[in-house]
Order: structure tokens, then C-alpha cells, then sequence
């Protein structure tokens, strides 16, 4: 994963809680940057990056995410005291998403999304226990008329709390039922079978080695950084043992839709 270096703070996006920034970086490119200091802290950028390349691996269409390192001394030229205490407080790695300029939110009553695509990306908010999918904050663009994903910190919500975390391998995740593409989703058994045969145990292996160790070590319960990578690895590799809840459900789900 590349690592580029914040060069230049250029406007706040007051969308969610995080206050996310566009900002200029020293490979000239224009990034979505989500601060580490902001309130979710690191676990929303650990869901960003894990759940952004597993959907980058099933063929989804995402953003590239680069890793960002942010010096505080960017904030001395910014005029509003919390982007300043929000740089400072983010000094160091953060993460970010290429800025797609021009693009506009997806609007389920203007696009109507092939159902191959709408049940893939299904199957992977399922699989990653994304609740921040729905139809009043759908966390997709349209850009160059094809739809991108974006948003995915409020996913993998296991990991806020690890007692027994393995016991929630095996949720089936009813919050689907609220899903904006499920009435479009027609194809959820054949993309069960698409999506297994690309998101395998070695991937996620990978996937999970590029957390940073900077972003992990905050939960006691693990001694050391590599012990909580274990432990991402374990939780998501358990989660693709067949049969899965996740897919039963949604089709359950959207059974009572149509």
C-alpha cells in the first residue's frame, strides 16, 4: 500500500462525525484524508482499510486508499481551532481515499444498479457488517457513471468490543434489511459463490497484515500488535465458513421486499 505525505490542508467535508478533509499530498494527488484523531479513533480507519480491500479483492469499485502521513505543523495556517486540534491531535499515519472530483452521491430513485453488482456489494456489507448502507446515507458515488464505494469506518463493529469476539463471527447481520441496493440484489446466491471464491483465508491474511502498528495496540486485551492482527484474521476467516447466515439473511431480507 503506498504512502504519500499531506503537503496541504485544502477544505474540510462536513459530512459525519469525523470532519474528513480534502487535502493535497506530496505526489501532487487530491485525497479524502480520515483523520486518526477524530472521535471513532483508529478503529474507523482499521474498518476503512480492511473492509476497502476486501472489496477492492472481490472486483468492487473503490477509491484507491493510500496510507497519509499528516505533520501538525499543517495546522498553524488553518483559522478554525478544531481542524488545528484535529491535525495535531492526527499527527502521523492516517488514511485516504483518492478524491474523485466531479462525483455525486448515488440516488437510488435516479440509478438502478445491475443485479449482479447491487447483490456483490450486498454480500460484502454483509460479510463486513457494514450498517452505514442504507437509503438515508448510502456511502456511494456515482462517477463517470459507474458507482464507487466509500465510507466503510463504521464496519467490522466487532472489534469495539472484543469479549467474545468470535462468537460474532457467525452473526447473520439483520441490519441488511435496511440496505439501499437489496431490492435490486436479485442475484445473492450467485454472488455467495463469486464473492467465496475471491475473498479466501490467504487474502484476508494479507489484507489484515497492512494495519499499521500505530493504529493497534489501544485494547489490553491483546499483548501485542501482531496478536491483534491475529485476531482480525481469525474473526474474518471463521466468517467465510460455510453455510453463510449473512447470505441467508439477506436473502430472508429481501424476500419480505418483494
Amino acid at each position: 500500500m503506498r504512502i504519500v505525505g499531506a503537503t496541504r490542508y485544502v477544505t474540510p467535508l462536513h459530512e459525519g462525525g469525523s470532519l474528513p478533509a480534502i487535502v493535497e499530498a506530496d505526489d501532487d494527488g487530491m485525497y479524502v484524508l480520515k483523520f486518526r484523531g477524530a472521535g471513532q479513533g483508529p478503529k474507523a480507519l482499521i474498518a476503512e482499510l480492511v473492509a476497502g480491500e476486501i472489496a477492492r479483492a472481490a472486483g468492487l469499485p473503490i477509491p484507491e486508499i493510500v496510507l497519509i502521513e499528516l505533520d501538525p505543523d499543517l495546522a498553524r495556517t488553518e483559522p478554525d481551532p478544531e481542524i488545528q486540534e484535529l491535525i495535531k491531535a492526527s499527527a502521523g499515519l492516517n488514511l485516504a481515499l483518492d478524491y474523485l472530483p466531479g462525483a455525486v452521491m448515488f440516488d437510488p430513485l435516479a440509478e438502478k444498479p445491475a443485479p449482479r453488482l447491487a447483490s456483490d456489494i450486498v454480500w460484502f456489507d454483509a460479510f463486513v457488517t457494514n450498517v452505514d448502507r442504507t437509503p438515508r446515507n448510502a456511502n456511494m458515488l456515482v462517477w463517470h457513471r459507474q458507482l464507487q464505494l466509500i465510507d466503510h469506518g463504521a464496519a467490522l463493529y466487532f472489534h469495539h468490543s472484543w469479549d467474545q469476539y468470535m462468537q460474532h463471527a457467525a452473526d447473520p447481520f439483520t441490519r441488511v434489511k435496511d440496505h439501499v441496493l437489496l431490492p435490486f440484489a436479485g442475484e445473492l446466491n450467485e454472488a455467495d459463490a463469486r464473492m467465496s471464491g475471491l475473498i479466501t483465508s490467504g487474502v484476508l491474511q494479507d489484507i489484515v497484515a497492512l494495519i499499521p502498528d500505530a493504529w493497534l495496540g489501544s485494547d489490553a486485551v491483546f499483548a501485542t500488535s501482531d496478536e491483534n492482527r491475529e485476531a482480525y484474521t481469525k474473526y474474518l476467516q471463521h466468517r467465510l465458513t460455510q453455510p453463510h447466515a449473512f447470505v441467508q439473511e439477506a436473502i430472508r431480507a429481501r424476500s419480505q421486499l418483494v
